[in-house]
């Protein structure tokens, strides 16, 4: 590594917290959230992630040091003067710098404040540490949509009400009772338990498959596997698969696979393109069922596109209206979900439940459609080259079904041992 890229070395060793603000703008504000860490008996370092105007406190970790983490140095980013360059830059520092103080055992969580800058910079810096590392984010951003910034991480957000500029009457209120939670949380010590010890599974569930799940919960608890449930709403199975990665789960049951009717239709719980790709890339045992792929979902009725408006829904409630699939959206479904399964390197099936696929696909129901099933079932068996497709005579949320679906996970959990 050459010299001017050298992480600096850390001058605090037995650092607890990272508080991380630009202290150009939001200098009397961080020194007050240090104060009130401290007072609660928290080590802190103030990081100065700053850029262009000069820094109002003085910075345990300075701005120097932040830039030089990230391979450039403060005078060429005050040099361009572009905001946004210097923003980028100082992500990358402030993530160089935390993941190596986690490396070394002197950081135990991350506090940021700021504004749409400041939660660039520290939500960045969050996103590289581990699931369970506090992560606490007060931001003027947070009452919005602060899935980009959380990503698929155990990240909180703070709404400071006010702006973050001066100490106020509500300020102190706001940013006082982040401190106290971020030092709550750093001190408080991981609960141990006896799921820590017992093997992994993930599963996948929406409200609408919600008793398909419990019951194959209970199924997989009695075997002896501690089950990490995510719901099908975008982030959770962005989450799932991001951790499916990380090597933590034995095996999958991937019910709910609804999100892909969101990505390729245009709902708002798309997880993105490379859903129901990681357990295949990793191998990792997995049942695939096609759970809610009778809808995609939207917000409140009158954000459905005008493009829709001839299409069936069902308002699910004042802020979610689901729209049904039709019979060409479940046949390009059901080829998406055979050939990903089929990709896969480890164990894996696809089971259909001929009696709906959702707690509103059934008899009598709104979205009870036997031509999209049909469809959407012809098409995983056609595509659907090299994995067995088991069919059954159940709805998705019978107990045969759950049972049939945790027992095949099992069963190619111990073939593939």
């Amino acid at each position: 590594m050459e010299e001017s890229k050298k992480l600096p070395v850390a001058t605090l060793r037995a650092v607890k917290v990272f508080l991380l603000a630009t202290l150009d703008t939001k200098g009397s504000e961080a020194k007050y959230v240090r104060d009130k860490l401290m007072s609660e008996g928290v080590e802190v370092a103030l990081v100065d992630t700053g850029c262009l105007g000069n820094a109002k406190v003085k910075a345990d970790i300075p701005r120097e040091e932040v830039f030089q983490a990230a391979g450039v140095t403060l005078e060429e980013m005050q040099k361009q003067g572009e905001r946004g360059v210097a923003v980028n830059a100082a992500a990358r520092g402030a993530t160089a710098l935390v993941e190596s103080s986690y490396r070394e055992g002197e950081l135990m969580g991350v506090l940021g404040l700021g504004g749409s800058a400041g939660t660039v910079i520290s939500t960045a810096a969050m996103r590289a540490l581990p699931l369970g590392v506090p992560k606490l984010m007060i931001s003027t951003l947070a009452s919005g949509n602060v899935r980009p910034f959380v990503g698929n991480r155990d990240l909180c957000f703070a709404n400071p009400v006010a702006d973050i500029l001066g100490l106020n009457r509500i300020s102190r209120i706001t940013l006082g009772n982040a401190a106290a939670a971020m030092a709550g949380m750093v001190k408080a010590a991981p609960e141990e338990s006896r799921a820590d010890s017992r093997p992994q599974i993930a599963a996948t569930m929406f409200g609408v498959t919600t008793p398909c799940i419990e019951k194959a919960r209970e199924i997989l608890d009695e075997a002896g596997f501690d089950v990490v449930v995510f719901h099908a709403t975008g982030n959770g199975g962005e989450a799932m698969e991001a951790l499916i990665r990380e090597g933590i789960f034995s095996g999958v049951l991937d019910v709910t696979t609804t999100e892909l009717a969101d990505e390729q239709i245009g709902g708002i719980l798309s997880a993105g393109p490379n859903r129901l790709t990681a357990a295949a890339e990793m191998g990792v045992p997995q049942v695939v069922s096609v759970g809610a792929m009778d809808m995609v979902n939207f917000g409140s009725r009158d954000t459905v596109p005008p493009a829709f408006e001839e299409r069936i829904f069902h308002v699910h409630n004042a802020e979610v209206t689901l729209m049904r699939t039709t019979v060409d959206e479940n046949a390009s479904l059901g080829e998406e979900i055979g050939r990903k399964v089929s990709a896969a390197k480890g164990l894996s099936e696809i089971h259909l439940p001929r009696m709906g696929v959702s707690a509103i696909d059934r008899e009598g129901q709104p979205f009870e459609d036997e031509a999209a099933r049909g469809a959407l079932f012809d098409a995983v068996r056609s595509s659907a080259a090299t994995v067995p497709v088991i069919e059954h005579d159940s709805h998705i949320n019978d107990s045969a079904f759950a049972e049939a679906a945790a027992q095949a996970l099992l069963s190619l959990i111990e073939k593939q041992k």
